[in-house]
């Protein structure tokens, strides 16, 4: 009689761990597409810091100085004024982020999907269980990636605090990190976590949320299989839906992260995201709540496409089951 431990130690790794190679996976995953749409990325904080109406508080004159860009013409001007390897200045946190992030939120998702709400017996998930499920993916997977989110933040404005004449804050990641740690302790490193797990809780409703539910539809109402190209169609339309949801959050979540602090660690522009969104809309207009928008767009796009594509075939790879 064969012994069921001995069996289980027969079994592949993804099924005698399906939830840490899930984390492992997905990590991968978004480790390429983060590689692969960085520079959109860099783009869009940029833009977002431009023209920020709160800095006339503290009397910088940047906002005056530096005329106003938009995608392309900030692009270029970072390719000419610092360099072209400078569009993946703070890759090295961002990957960090992606690979808890990520993690975090796919095997959250699955865990919600599969035991918590069950899906029926035709395999229909139903929308509003998708909705809750991927919010709380979000939430779970931004609050414990937010000290490595913060450290790209600031880190993706050092080339232009160098350009303003201002001295550069870290030497490096490893040196933001224990900088942050030193000036704000534990708490400084999940400075703008609020506006954050706002941002990814409406990002993965986006996401993860339309990604399920018109890959399902698809091949459930379509001649498609579970295949490439359904995959392809639904990554496009939850990059469309992210960034639609997510890009208000996502410039509050900027300003706020970059924002100059005492030594407390307490914001000297804003004391709440709720504050930032009141300071933005007042002094710069509603739109600037989408500042950053196309490059956003154009980065969640590719980024989504890449990442859904990889991760599905990385799974079957592996021997996981399909998303």
């Amino acid at each position: 009689m064969s012994n069921p431990e001995d069996e289980e130690r027969l079994l592949p790794i993804a099924q005698r761990w399906p939830r840490a190679s899930k984390f492992v996976l997905s990590g991968c995953a978004a480790t390429v597409a983060e590689l692969a749409t960085f520079p959109l990325d860099l783009t869009k904080t940029r833009l977002q810091m431009q023209g920020e109406a709160a800095l006339a508080r503290l009397g910088d004159n940047a906002r005056e100085s530096a005329p106003y860009r938009g995608m392309v013409r900030t692009a270029l001007g970072i390719i000419q004024e610092e360099g072209f390897l400078k569009l993946w200045q703070g890759v090295t946190p961002a990957i960090y982020r992606h690979v808890v992030y990520s993690g975090g939120r796919m095997v959250t998702y699955e865990h919600l999907r599969e035991v918590v709400f069950g899906k029926s017996e035709d395999k229909h998930y139903p929308l509003w269980k998708s909705v809750i499920g991927g919010m709380m993916a979000g939430v779970i997977g931004q609050f414990l990636a937010n000290p490595a989110d913060l450290v790209k933040v600031q880190m993706q404005m050092e080339g232009k605090r160098k350009l303003e004449g201002k001295p550069l804050r870290f030497r490096g990641v490893h040196h933001a990190f224990t900088k942050i740690l030193a000036e704000g302790g534990i708490r400084g490193l999940w400075a703008g976590w609020v506006p954050n797990v706002q941002r990814a809780a409406l990002v993965n409703m986006g996401d993860l949320t339309t990604y399920d539910t018109v890959k399902h539809y698809l091949i459930l109402n379509t001649p498609l299989e579970d295949n490439i190209i359904t995959h392809g169609l639904s990554s496009l339309c939850s990059g469309l839906v992210a960034s639609v949801l997510g890009t208000p959050a996502d410039v509050i979540k900027s300003r706020i992260m970059n924002q100059p602090r005492d030594k407390q660690g307490r914001g000297l522009l804003y004391k709440s995201s709720s504050d930032c969104l009141i300071q933005a809309v007042q002094g710069e207009g509603f739109m600037s709540l989408y500042k950053g928008f196309l490059p956003a767009w154009l980065r969640m796009t590719p980024w989504s496409l890449v990442f859904w594509l990889t991760y599905e075939k990385i799974r079957e790879m592996s021997g996981v089951s399909p998303f």
